[in-house]
């Protein structure tokens, strides 16, 4: 199989951990990412230009995907990628996010040129969610439509492969939907629109609806608690489940008990009402309360913690914290802080962010955005992990005497094996993890693609 637009390969993770695929081809535009790459899966890095019918492969193509010939790879079984998404996504202003009009926007049309040319049995697209919107809804239209005909839209990138497009086989689309990472188990609130195409020709009905069934009841959790009983960030840095961390919750909670009294902003005292107030300080109630569950029987939540285990001891966090542990690559490193900072975030409660300091000595300008200095709650999914930003983006620890994350914390919150080691300065591996695809959302992904080759 040929990944494309890999980064630090979180997608090609997953895969690799299924067991069933090599990986032949791999590509991203920058050289921080490659080099963590070929760290851990030992490919290769070749320039753009050297890439040829001669290169061994297994290789990772550092370059402008427009001039990769992906004739040498011949067929293949399967391809994955996605393009990069700032004009697609939703963070971005409308007059930002101009989706396919764009250079960065039509890159998607490379994806489908490698499929034009190695004509994989299936592929695997992922993107922003803010796809779906983009151009009002026009560029999710016609990407889809471009899929299903193997079309290319644009002459600079039709170039070279006329003479086998009219000859490539269409795709069936077993999947094209919005998935939220934490409902297959990953800590934290990740959404990303993935598309499933599968070879027209190989799927008929009623294989082509038994297809869809499976994916769907794989990426939206249709099968196991951890949709409705999410795993958290206080089990992944702590390495246990949460009735195993009763005294570590109460004690992180308790060191805010005078916060609100401090702040004395209408936010503060709301949150002291309605947040505050309501805690009981027993774990398993609050857990259930700050996600919103009604449990349909204390079996079913002895059975959820279960699974909160097994995936802890399959991820390799069980039994394993994060505080003070060393890695090679000096990830989980504590970063310097400024003072400022440091006391202000001391002001800000868990699930909380730069608003519940405004009008005060510690405010700070926030934009609008929810993610300024907004400090995790232990017993939730992480909010999205950011690549890239400047102050108060960087996603904040649960305990008030911490700030900022260490990029350890941030690989776990993806999902990242402990193993896996990063290469370059702490911003460039920030943005090698806040740009991957949950290695665990991507191992889920290589379980539907090895079902269906076996069922074609």
């Amino acid at each position: 199989m040929a990944t494309l637009f890999s980064g630090a390969g979180g997608l090609d993770s997953g895969f690799a951990q299924s067991g069933k695929f090599k990986m032949l081809l791999a590509n991203d535009v920058l050289y921080s990412p490659a080099e963590t790459y070929s760290k851990n899966f030992n490919h290769r890095i070749v320039e753009v230009s050297e890439f040829s019918s001669k290169s061994k492969l297994p290789v990772y193509v550092v370059g402008d995907i427009s001039k990769i010939d992906f004739s040498p790879l011949g067929k293949l079984d399967c391809i994955v990628g996605g393009p990069p998404c700032q004009d697609f996504s939703i963070t971005r202003g409308k007059s930002e996010r101009r989706g396919i009009e764009v250079t960065r926007g039509k890159l998607y049309s490379h994806f489908i040129r490698s499929l034009i040319r190695t004509q994989p049995k299936v592929f695997v697209f992922e993107n922003v969610p803010g796809l779906i919107s983009a151009n009002k809804g026009n560029a999710y239209k016609i990407i889809k439509e471009d899929f299903l005909k193997m079309h290319v839209r644009w002459s600079e990138i039709k170039d070279g492969i006329n003479s086998i497009a009219n000859d490539a086989k269409n795709y069936s689309l077993i999947f094209s939907d919005i998935v939220d990472a934490s409902k297959v188990g990953v800590p934290q609130r990740r959404k990303r629109l993935i598309i499933i195409g599968v070879k027209e020709d190989k799927v008929r009905w009623p294989l082509d609806n038994e297809l869809r069934q499976r994916a769907e009841t794989i990426l939206h959790g249709k099968k196991n608690l951890l949709s409705r009983y999410p795993l958290t960030t206080l089990e992944v840095f702590e390495g246990k489940t949460i009735p195993e961390l009763a005294t570590d919750y109460e004690e992180i909670m308790k060191e805010y008990e005078d916060v609100a009294k401090k702040v004395k902003t209408p936010v503060a005292q709301r949150w002291y009402k309605n947040v505050w107030k309501l805690l009981t300080f027993d774990i398993i109630s609050d857990y259930l309360s700050a996600n919103d569950i009604k449990p349909k029987s204390k079996e079913e939540i002895t059975n959820a913690f279960k699974e909160h285990e097994e995936i802890l001891q399959k991820l390799g966090y069980g039994g394993n914290p994060l505080e003070g542990k060393y890695f090679k690559d000096e990830s989980n490193e504590l970063p310097n802080e400024g003072e400022g900072v440091v006391e202000r975030m001391k002001m800000i409660p868990p699930d909380m962010n730069s608003t519940f300091v405004n009008g005060t000595k510690w405010k700070v300008e926030s934009r609008g955005m929810s993610h300024i200095y907004r400090r995790l709650h232990p017993l939730k999914p992480a909010y999205t992990v950011l690549a890239y930003g400047g102050g108060g983006t960087w996603s904040y620890h649960y305990r008030r005497s911490r700030a900022r994350l260490t990029n350890r914390e941030r690989a776990r919150l993806q999902t990242f094996p402990d193993s896996y080691m990063f290469e370059g300065g702490v911003s460039e591996v920030r943005a090698q993890i806040g740009e991957a695809v949950p290695v665990l959302l991507g191992k889920k992904l290589a379980n539907i693609v090895e079902t269906v080759l076996e069922k074609i």
